[in-house]
């Protein structure tokens, strides 16, 4: 296919990259598309924000600074690796790594996990729907559509391509990483990325490195590994995340309800949420019109409702009262029933004020080919012109190879450990402190 270029290079100020380089109109073409520029309008980090208070960054800017890594990476190969690397593939690489990021919701991960949504199927849905994407992508060729949908699915024919946009060292994870560590004002997340780059090379079988660059890729695993622990799992957020599914949880409710109570005004959802809380498939249409600020425009409303439980949650949410937590261990999640029955003994509902959540992360494992979703391992290319998989080198990545990252919590409302209780609840505040005290349940800071 023909690339044409722009007379005159655009760039995009970043606090990442410096500099977003944009030469190629059809990459101008996409950013300028509604669909696109949505993006600013969803958080990269959710509702992270309420914790760290920098973290008000969006899926545009990570994503046009994915983009710039496989533009960087792209342009060294064709210079360096012309042998091996197709320049064809350039133009596919840049669009999809610019796009990767494109069918991600409101609250991005959140509303996954309650709208059962795939954000990785909605992009692919974008690029191949009725949409602003798909046209300007169909100028390039009738097919281009279709190939870059392909390397968001992982079943386009080149495994270098495939790679540096999805892998466990690829051009998404080390821009979200440098961005969220930056934004959040943590320094777990830095890593020395220009040597990453340039010890990265193709091979016949995908991408490997350098052995020089050995180090490098050793902190980019450490870091990624303690901005799980030290942000991404935070307790608080969590809390947070909480509130919000179950405010949402009771939206449902509450609407489903309205269709066989009349006493149930089903108008407090709006048109624009309506879809969302029906039996009905959710339209493309319909999805591509909400975004974050669309659900806090209704939250603040709903701090009103009359349904008590509703306007609590709503209050908690938009004041920043996060549920409480503890760890949940071997020795005391058969005791969380009757955490829940104290809870619903002083006043509060266990199914909207109660949660059990579960984080879950694998730092680093090899290729296991057997696994439901195997992983492409991390090569290195020895003096000699032999392969060595990362951990094989590295005892540090050994350490923590195949090893999960998980944090299992109970939420609870706060004020079961906080507030003096009248003398109807007065037992059931002072049992619920006495078994958190004498089963040792960590209970973090919500500043913390």
């Amino acid at each position: 296919m023909l690339e044409e270029k722009l007379i005159k290079e655009k760039v995009l100020r970043d606090p990442i990259h410096n500099f977003i380089h944009i030469d190629d109109p059809i990459i101008l073409d996409l950013i300028n598309t509604p669909e696109f520029q949505r993006l600013r309008r969803i958080k990269q980090l959710g509702i992270a924000s309420s914790v760290f208070h920098g973290a008000e960054h969006s899926r545009f800017g990570h994503s046009v600074g994915v983009y710039e890594l496989a533009r960087r990476i792209t342009e060294r190969f064709g210079h360096y690796y012309s042998d091996i690397w197709d320049p064809k593939e350039r133009l596919v690489t840049l669009v999809a790594a610019l796009l990767h990021d494109i069918g991600h919701g409101a609250f991005s991960h959140t509303f996954e996990h309650l709208f059962h949504t795939d954000h990785e199927a909605m992009t692919r849905e974008i690029i191949m729907g009725n949409t602003e994407i798909h046209s300007v992508l169909s100028q390039v060729s009738p097919d281009f559509p279709n190939q870059v949908a392909s390397v968001i699915a992982k079943t386009y024919d080149n495994p270098q391509v495939v790679q540096l946009i999805s892998s466990q060292i690829d051009v998404d994870r080390m821009d979200y990483l440098l961005r969220d560590a930056y934004f959040t004002g943590t320094k777990y997340g830095e890593f020395d990325i220009d040597r990453i780059l340039r010890t990265m090379q193709p091979t016949a079988n995908g991408i490997a490195f350098d052995i020089a660059g050995m180090h490098a890729v050793e902190d980019y695993i450490v870091s990624r590994y303690q901005m799980y622990w030290q942000v991404y799992f935070h307790p608080v957020s969590r809390g947070m995340e909480v509130l919000l599914e179950h405010l949402l949880q009771r939206v449902q409710e509450l609407y489903r309800s309205s269709a066989t109570n009349e006493s149930i005004d089903n108008n407090f959802v709006g048109p624009l949420l309506a879809p969302l809380f029906t039996n009905k498939a959710l339209t493309l249409s319909d999805y591509l019109k909400l975004d974050d600020n669309v659900f806090m425009t209704y939250i603040n409303i709903w701090q009103s409702h009359p349904d008590p439980i509703l306007s609590d949650l709503s209050q908690r949410f938009m004041g920043r009262r996060p549920l409480k937590s503890m760890e949940i261990t071997n020795e005391t999640a058969p005791l969380l029933d009757e955490l829940k029955v104290l809870v619903n003994n002083a006043g509060f509902n266990a199914d909207f004020y109660t949660a059990q959540n579960r984080a879950y992360d694998l730092p680093y494992d090899d290729y296991k080919p057997n696994v439901a979703k195997p992983r492409t391992q991390i090569d290195f290319l020895l003096a000699d012109g032999s392969h060595r998989e990362l951990a094989d080198i590295s005892t540090l990545v050994a350490a923590i190879k195949g090893k999960a990252s998980i944090d299992q919590r109970f939420f609870f409302p706060k004020e079961m450990l906080s507030i003096e209780p009248d003398e109807l609840f007065a037992d059931t505040f002072k049992q619920f402190r006495s078994f958190i005290r004498n089963n040792s349940l960590t209970t973090p800071n919500p500043e913390s």
